[in-house]
């Protein structure tokens, strides 16, 4: 047997037979970890809706990608809606939420249709809720707080605080560190917006009596977003989202 043969025998009787390895995966795109990156800034402090985007070497910077990347992220976010380039301006944040393309839930149609997605909103927003607790950072609690505000606000000064209250909700799945939660609940806004409308028209308790709730239920989401209390946060948001149902539909809606 030749010297070299022999190696390799007496290796493979000491080291065991060998294995293939494990085929090693295609590293991650580089623009998809700046778009999720961005993601997470977008509603944050200084990444406000109509807020003006730092420029382009001080963001690459910021993301640790290089320009050419992060153009292909903005490309992706302006396609989405979710950034606005204006020549000789800069790049903004847009004002309204965008619609999701890919993912078009129709219209409510009937009570049953309203009474299932108020169902669905509770499941899938407690989950974000809890997750948001666990993963949100300072200026993403910041935005919700913010939101929350504002949304006292503007039931205060007589609105019927429709945009402020889709906008709190999408703050909570902002925070909750995965963009498909944010995604879902831009897809959602349509509908969301309809039940919240419809709920503030049809609902028989005492107007006043019914805002104050809604107010009390939000500062509920954010104290314990705040705590980090997970649990509290999934029950928090289901309460709230429940208190919804059972104000449109009457109180024993949830027997």
């Amino acid at each position: 047997m030749p010297p070299n043969s022999r190696t390799a025998s007496n290796s493979r009787l000491v080291n065991g037979p060998e294995t293939p390895s494990a085929p090693i995966p295609p590293p991650r795109l580089l623009s998809d970890k700046a778009y999720e990156d961005l993601m997470q800034l977008l509603g944050t402090r200084g990444f406000e809706p109509r807020a003006r985007l730092p420029g382009e070497t001080a963001l690459a910077q910021r993301l640790g990608v290089s320009r050419p990347v992060l153009r292909q992220a903005f490309a992706r976010l302006r396609e989405e809606g979710r950034i606005d380039a204006r020549k000789g301006s800069g790049t903004f944040v847009t004002d309204a939420l965008p619609q999701v393309k890919p993912l078009s839930l129709g219209t409510l149609e009937n009570i049953a249709d309203i009474r299932a997605f108020l169902e669905f909103r509770c499941f899938m927003e407690g989950e974000a809720a809890a997750r948001a607790a666990l993963m949100r950072n300072a200026d993403q609690m910041h935005q919700v707080s913010l939101c929350r505000e504002r949304f006292d606000q503007a039931l205060a000064d007589g609105g019927d605080a429709v945009e402020e209250d889709v906008a709190f909700h999408d703050a909570v799945a902002q925070a909750c560190g995965n963009r498909f939660f944010s995604m879902t609940m831009t897809a959602l806004a349509p509908q969301t917006r309809f039940s919240i409308g419809l709920s503030r028209s049809l609902a028989g308790r005492p107007r006043d009596a019914r805002r104050a709730g809604v107010c009390q239920e939000h500062a509920a989401v954010e104290a314990a977003l705040k705590q980090q209390d997970a649990t509290a946060a999934r029950q928090a948001m289901e309460a709230h989202l429940r208190g919804g149902i059972a104000r449109l539909f009457g109180s024993g809606a949830n027997d």
